[in-house]
């Protein structure tokens, strides 16, 4: 089979050298998306864009004589100061003195510069991220089914056609048949002409006349593929085991929040967002808000909404039992979870928080990821000890006596800049082959 590829090259550019570079270019391109990512806003977070690479990094490899080493023999026209025998002094400087001058104005080659569309850059964005430990799957009746082969009919499309199936039909009812073979028709041909050649026996001619005849007659009568001979693929729908996940967001909006820690979470949500859009299909999201009481909200007001108040952090983890129960039964689907705090939270509240959260929450989740955003100017950031939110110490305390499986489960990071976001993003959500599980990292710089 061979298959013609017809799309027309982007902006006129030749499609397959540009995928050759970017394969070639792969690791300088995905480090350029990933910085560059660190500085965008929420709304641009999942768009392509331009972005830059080191020249050196696009150069190919290339062959060229040695400056240096070997026996050389020059023509030079116009040389007044030398004869044949003369030794050649070596250039001042050292090496071939092949090289181009530094600029006294420091100059040097820009940076290379090209346009990511919006699918290639997702693909670095996202790529080597997915959701941990996505196991429980169910049947369901979905409004696309897939298709499997299921035997043949003796009716269907051309398209369908099994003419391996058809010939091998064809062949049992022709020998069953006992149908005329052409190399028998074509040695009574033969005879006749042959004895007509001679002009004896004209009788035996008139009786391999009738034989050819009735062969012949008997030859058409059983075609060499027949209708009842004809087989074609058939094709059933069924129900596909799929892996199904929600991804609860939970997001304080409290007083305590600064402009600068919503921003934080925002970001991060966004990232997690267009993460779970892009890898998965069968993926359900929860937003989640809460201060002193928690609501589930829509993506708009989740990330948009001006409301603000106190601190419950329980109400958040009530509000997440309540739409568990309602829509999404542990048996059937990968639950997980993100929080995005500050760590404040109402002093009699702690205890009944972890509770929730040990008891209740993590036996039925898959994951779940707490990430505490922490003011730009903390302590912290200036090399000094900063101290531990009450929420922060609480989940540490529980992770600590939690069972191994439990803990496995449970993983808290904190971030103060938005350069943060995306290494504490890809800590959480990267393959669980390529570290540990859970751990708790302060990624404050």
């Amino acid at each position: 089979m061979h298959i013609v590829d017809r799309r027309l090259n982007p902006g006129g550019k030749s499609l397959g050298n540009r995928q050759r570079f970017l394969r070639r270019a792969q690791s300088l391109v995905r480090r350029a998306v990933r910085d560059q990512s660190r500085d965008r806003s929420i709304k641009d977070m999942g768009e392509g864009g331009e972005v830059s690479i080191p020249v050196d990094g696009v150069r190919e490899p290339a062959l060229r004589r040695s400056t240096s080493g070997g026996l050389r023999e020059h023509v030079l026209p116009g040389n007044k100061h030398f004869t044949e025998g003369d030794t050649i002094p070596r250039p001042s400087g050292g090496g071939g003195g092949g090289g181009s001058e530094g600029a006294e104005e420091g100059g040097g080659e820009d940076d290379f510069r090209f346009v990511l569309s919006q699918d290639e850059f997702l693909d670095l964005f996202l790529e080597d991220l997915e959701l941990p430990d996505l196991a429980k799957t169910r049947v369901e009746d979905l409004e696309n089914p897939s298709w499997r082969r299921a035997g043949y009919s003796t009716s269907g499309s051309p398209a369908n056609l099994s003419l391996t199936r058809t010939l091998r039909n064809s062949l049992s009812r022709r020998i069953a048949l006992n149908r005329p073979k052409s190399e028998e028709m074509k040695e009574i041909e033969e005879e006749i002409a042959r004895l007509e050649a001679l002009g004896d026996e004209p009788e035996r001619v008139a009786v391999l006349r009738l034989k050819l005849e009735g062969l012949e007659r008997r030859r058409k009568l059983i075609p060499f593929v027949d209708p009842i001979d004809l087989r074609y693929r058939q094709f059933a729908p069924y129900p596909k085991p799929v892996a199904q996940a929600v991804m609860i967001c939970l997001m304080d909006v409290s007083g305590s929040m600064t402009e600068h820690m919503k921003d934080l979470a925002k970001r991060f949500y966004a990232l997690l967002y267009i993460f779970l859009k892009r890898r998965y299909r069968h993926v359900d999201l929860v937003f989640i808000r809460h201060t002193h009481t928690a609501e589930e909200v829509d993506e708009e007001t989740f990330f948009h909404s001006t409301e603000t108040g106190g601190t419950v952090v329980s109400t958040a983890l009530e509000e997440m039992l309540r739409v568990i129960a309602e829509r999404y039964r542990p048996e059937d689907w990968n639950i997980y979870a993100a929080q995005a705090s500050d760590g404040d939270n109402a002093p009699n509240d702690n205890d009944k928080t972890v509770g929730l959260l040990q008891n209740r929450i993590l036996p039925m989740m898959q994951y779940f990821a707490y990430l505490e955003v922490k003011p730009e100017d903390e302590p912290m950031s200036l090399g000094l000890t900063s101290r531990a939110s009450d929420l922060w110490r609480a989940y540490e305390a529980m992770q600590d006596s939690a069972v191994k499986d439990a803990s496995a489960r449970f993983a808290m990071r904190q971030v103060r800049h938005r350069r943060d976001i995306f290494p504490v993003f890809r800590e959480l959500f990267r393959r669980r082959g390529e570290g540990a599980s859970a751990e708790r990292v302060g990624a404050g710089s």
